[in-house]
């Protein structure tokens, strides 16, 4: 490999809105996630409401239309 081209690569924080926090290593020192395999309805196997819109929500909205 060619030396100093490649980013530090050191431990790092991963958080989850959840509240969950896991060590890994990564070239970011934090980063901040939406779902994780804690709370993720996959690995759970519960339904979790994510507040999320469609285009067509943001469509009718941007133009007033009902």
């Amino acid at each position: 490999m060619k030396k100093d081209i490649h980013p530090p690569y050191g431990p790092a924080r991963i958080t989850c809105v959840c509240g969950a926090v896991f060590e890994t290593g990564s070239t970011k020192k934090e980063m901040r996630v939406e779902i994780c395999s804690r709370c993720h309805p996959f690995y759970t196997g519960t339904q979790r409401t994510v507040e999320t819109h469609g285009r067509a929500d943001r469509f009718r909205k941007k133009y007033g239309i009902k």
